[in-house]
């Protein structure tokens, strides 16, 4: 069994999960350089590098969790590493016959979108915006996972979508939501949030490596938290805005540089991309977390953090951008080109 990604994040945590699983039997940890877990066998090697192959030599399956989705990487950056990577490993897998291959994306591939049902079922078509945001890279690695399984049918390829991801290291625009002073809506939308839970995640995937539950499948904690919910537990007011203001908005301040992601982005904390996790229940899977704890996890791990439209700032201007309600989005893009000035 080989981990991706395993001297941090998802990928590490996974790797210390299967070297204590009585499930699994050797673990083979492949990054760009050594991790701190213990129990396996560390092979260092860049998912991107078609030598990889090598480095698969003896593995039955392969997890791969080594996907960037940070809030600050360059989106070209992130998009070459995200899909080159994917396709290494299948490329890998396929050539050293892997029996099984396990790629994490996210249930954000199914895209946000005001009418979504919710919950969303796992066969949902996926209609994320291609638009530079990770979402389309997600998609991109989605597509990919459909031709390895019609080129080299040897390989059995399962795809995990987690739902927001919550845990220890994960810095995501969607955790950055909460570190911003007020929470976003949409006139007319009731926000939905559903959470996922990185140990919830690496139990998933355990079962996913030793091929208890295959396909695409869905990860997340059970249900859902409506807004005013949200708004109970974290303390946080909302600031409604209609949606062509909005979207319309940060999109012109992503094209001036100021904020680091597309509006396509933020429509995942504004409208609902709830899953049914129907997959892992139907093999006895259960998450340790609910939506509640992953949030309060969530608002504890914040640190001091203070963000607008996904770019940490100082709290200065933060609280400015707060006090001064619908212009504040008017004003992001000075607030925040102030902010990176002073920071330089």
């Amino acid at each position: 069994m080989a981990v991706t990604g395993a001297a941090r994040g998802v990928g590490h945590a996974l790797a210390v999960r299967l070297a204590e699983s009585p499930m699994i039997g050797r673990v083979v940890a492949i990054d760009d350089h050594r991790g701190d877990a213990t129990g396996v066998t560390w092979r260092v090697a860049d998912v991107r590098d078609p030598a990889l192959a090598a480095r698969l030599a003896g593995v039955d399956a392969v997890v791969h969790a080594d996907v960037d989705t940070s809030a600050d990487a360059d989106p070209r950056q992130r998009r070459a590493f995200n899909v080159r990577g994917a396709q290494t490993v299948l490329t890998a897998a396929a050539a050293e016959r892997v029996g099984r291959v396990v790629l994490v994306t996210s249930a954000m591939v199914y895209g946000a979108r005001p009418d979504n049902p919710v919950p969303l079922p796992e066969d949902a078509p996926l209609l994320a915006d291609a638009d530079g945001s990770v979402a389309a890279d997600l998609l991109e690695i989605e597509e990919l996972a459909r031709r390895s399984r019609r080129v080299n049918p040897g390989t059995a390829v399962t795809v995990a979508r987690p739902a927001a991801l919550v845990g220890e290291a994960v810095d995501t625009l969607l955790t950055r939501h909460f570190e911003s002073p007020r929470l976003l809506a949409v006139r007319g939308c009731a926000p939905r949030w559903q959470f996922c839970h990185v140990d919830d995640l690496v139990s998933a995937l355990e079962l996913a490596a030793v091929g208890a539950v295959a396909g695409d499948f869905a990860v997340g904690c059970d249900g859902w938290l409506e807004q005013p919910e949200i708004e109970s537990l974290s303390g946080m007011r909302s600031l409604e805005l209609p949606a062509r203001l909005t979207f319309g908005t940060a999109q012109r301040l992503h094209r001036m540089g100021v904020t680091p992601a597309p509006a396509a982005d933020l429509k995942y904390a504004v409208y609902p991309w709830v899953v049914d996790c129907a997959s892992l229940r139907a093999v006895g899977w259960r998450p340790s977390h609910g939506n509640a704890e992953a949030l309060s996890l969530l608002l504890a791990a914040r640190g001091g953090h203070h963000a607008v439209a996904g770019r940490r700032i100082a709290r200065k201007e933060a609280a400015i951008t707060a006090a001064a309600g619908t212009a504040a989005v008017i004003g992001t893009a000075a607030i925040v080109r102030a902010a990176r000035r002073r920071n330089r």
